[in-house]
């Protein structure tokens, strides 16, 4: 599996983060979250004042933050400038601004480089929103994760501790963002397997994507 790249698209509580390190550290691949990437240049575009109302101004300064992501699936952390900001980019303040700031076709162009960079020879688990129709088309197993929108929204709201309807409606303003924006809009890629997590545990979703990897690489035979 040391060439192996799996890619692992879906909305925001679809299960992508839990999957996605669960098949890796199972496995034994790297595992990149290239959400946190985006999240990290919006922490940083709030913390340096740029004006995330101005396209123009975010992708002006876009190749100014120095990112370093890492693959360990346990511990994938983010520094940012050689601070790790793992729990910084976790803020409500931003994900209020992080699909504005990743629709700037400059953010993505940077991203996508560091993105191909680090998959590199293979060996690894990438999740996001577009790995599978533009950074890793050519990936070995691509799949697309969703859930049902109250059951995303509960996931989201257990993990952030705030309010289930309050979550649902900021899923589904993220969800008109990223599936409208018009560089690498999120969607389904061709090819990819479709997998409604709804219904299913953490560990059950692994164990179905864990199978469809070793039927791809022989190592269920």
């Amino acid at each position: 599996m040391s060439s192996l790249v799996v890619a692992i698209d879906g909305p925001s509580g679809s299960g992508k983060s839990s999957t996605s390190r669960g098949v890796a550290a199972r496995l034994g691949l790297r595992y990149l979250d290239t959400g946190a990437m985006f999240r990290a240049v919006t922490r940083w575009m709030l913390s340096h004042g740029v004006d995330l109302t101005d396209p123009d101004a975010i992708a002006a300064r876009s190749g100014e933050p120095v990112i370093v992501s890492g693959t360990d699936p346990p511990d994938p952390t983010i520094p940012v400038d050689g601070r790790d900001a793992s729990f910084a980019i976790r803020s409500d303040e931003v994900n209020a601004a992080v699909s504005p700031v990743s629709a700037v076709p400059a953010v993505r162009a940077r991203l996508l480089e560091l993105q191909r960079d680090i998959i590199g020879k293979g060996g690894i688990v990438v999740e996001g929103r577009d790995i599978g129709s533009v950074v890793a088309p050519d990936a070995a197993l691509k799949l697309y994760l969703s859930a049902d929108p109250e059951a995303r929204a509960v996931r989201r709201a257990a993990e952030a501790g705030g309010d289930v309807a309050a979550t649902q409606e900021s899923l589904r303003a993220r969800d008109r963002i990223d599936s409208g924006r018009v560089t690498a809009p999120l969607t389904m890629a061709d090819g990819a397997v479709h997998i409604d997590t709804t219904p299913y545990t953490p560990d059950e979703v692994i164990s179905q994507v864990v199978a469809l990897v070793e039927a791809v690489s022989g190592d269920g035979e």
